[in-house]
């Protein structure tokens, strides 16, 4: 390695530390010249500004840092779907539960410039009962720049495209060019400076809270980072309090002390209400493994060897062989993705279909209904599904590595690179047999390789 790439690998694990932020070698360009320019700035060389940033607190340089890195897109009612599962489901619950309080608590995680937690507010302002329930929200972040703007409670025209037109009447007024909200809302929100990796006993009391948003947060995070977080926020939760994570974050389908729901297209988590308030999960991996499968039999095994020789009507006759019974998942599974590979499509997504019917949780189910999909044509439904499989089980390489080769075909190559270097990342521990399954004829390694390529392809250096 050059001395300017220790410089920039030194540099990343300082900001991990700091921050708790992970990043990967597709940041490398950012992070070169941001270095370059900290550290003219502060009129050090790149080593002496490296030493000094690790040597005591720099509170201005650490603001500087957050401002330029920080991840700050966001807008109302951002993915609407998540919104209504909180007004018709969690609120209404959490309501029932505080009927003796008559107040509701809820904290976004990752606020950036308010619209999130405005957002939370007007939602339980309008789901509370009457006037004499008490919501409030808190919104946190480490960027100071945007909480500024949080606070200032001004906001533009395109921060409001995906709010509905009676909620921009009866909870905006216009304020020049711009928009403020109105009201109670704005009254109930609060916002404050938080760095997620640090303790903070106030802000996590046990079980203090009715919902918490962190959304596309804990990717960013180290793995550490995010588990601790984790952690914090399902003590934090009332029992029967719920969690929304991002699209791009997953616990799986099983996470320890939370329970994961999926109404109004969309999956959330709730702490079981029979959970002592403020006790902490079980201790968690930072990403949720899957539970091994039961031994197959004879001839399940038979047809998966079959299968790896490629002959897949012989796996299917054999399949036809066994005796009348119920099929189980597995076998089912197994005939979906025989019969996609035989090119019996429609036969295959019909299989498909019954299996996320009896299971939506199945990941390897929603896998091979996205593959079904994506091969009758249907790009846009097979990235629901990927995205659905990717989010069960987030050690699940192979959505991330579909969901990385389309964003690659649309031409968006950072999700192509961001989904890649998840695939390449998780490629190593994936399962043999969903390898089989899912790899379409390509074994660990060749996978890989397909990765490092597309990689590539979106300008990630290696």
């Amino acid at each position: 390695m050059t001395a300017a790439g220790a410089e920039i690998t030194r540099f990343r694990e300082l900001l991990g530390r700091l921050f708790g932020w992970t990043f990967t070698d597709r940041d490398a360009g950012q992070l070169a010249p941001l270095l370059d320019e900290r550290a003219r700035a502060r009129r050090m060389g790149r080593g002496d500004y490296l030493n000094r940033l690790a040597a005591r607190p720099w509170a201005d340089e650490l603001t500087e840092l957050v401002e330029r890195l920080s991840i700050t897109e966001t807008y109302f009612f951002r993915h609407g779907e998540q919104f209504q599962a909180l007004r018709e489901e969690a609120l209404p619950d959490r309501i029932a539960a505080r009927a003796g309080q008559r107040a509701l608590r809820l904290l976004s995680v990752g606020c950036s410039s308010g619209e999130e937690a405005y957002s939370l507010a007007i939602t339980a302002r309008t789901a509370a009962p009457g006037g004499d329930w008490l919501p409030s929200v808190i919104g946190v972040d480490v960027n100071p720049v945007m909480l500024e703007l949080a606070a200032a409670n001004r906001y533009s025209a395109w921060s409001l495209r995906e709010t509905p037109d009676d909620v921009r009447a009866r909870w905006f007024h216009q304020d020049g060019a711009g928009y403020r909200v109105a009201g109670e809302a704005a009254r109930i929100t609060q916002f404050r400076r938080y760095n997620v990796a640090d303790p903070d006993e106030e802000l996590w009391r046990p079980g203090q809270y009715d919902v918490i948003f962190c959304r596309n947060l804990l990717m960013y995070l180290a793995p550490e980072v995010a588990a601790a977080l984790i952690d914090r926020m399902s003590a934090a939760l009332a029992p029967g309090g719920y969690l929304f994570l991002g699209h791009t974050d997953s616990l799986g389908s099983g996470p320890d002390g939370l329970e994961l729901r999926h109404t109004h297209n969309a999956f959330y988590y709730r702490r079981p209400a029979g959970a002592p308030a403020g006790a902490p999960p079980a201790q968690r991996p930072a990403t949720a493994r899957r539970e091994p499968a039961p031994a197959p039999d004879q001839t399940y095994h038979r047809a998966v060897f079959l299968l790896g020789e490629e002959r897949f009507n012989d796996a299917l006759a054999l399949l036809d062989q066994r005796p009348p019974e119920p099929e189980r998942p597995r076998d089912r599974l197994l005939r979906g993705v025989l019969l996609a590979l035989s090119g019996r499509l429609d036969e295959a997504l019909h299989t498909a279909r019954r299996l996320t019917e009896d299971d939506s949780l199945n990941a390897d189910a929603r896998q091979l209904h996205g593959l079904c999909l994506e091969g009758s044509g249907e790009v846009e439904k097979a990235l629901r599904q990927y995205r659905l499989a990717a989010y069960l089980d987030p050690v699940f390489a192979l959505p991330r590595l579909r969901l990385g080769q389309l964003a690659r075909s649309r031409g968006d190559e950072r999700i192509a690179a961001g989904e890649l270097e998840r695939a390449r990342a998780l490629l190593a521990g994936e399962d043999d047999l969903r390898i089989l399954l899912f790899g379409g004829g390509f074994g660990r390694m060749a996978l890989a390789v397909l990765c490092r390529a597309e990689l590539d392809a979106c300008g990630v250096p290696r």
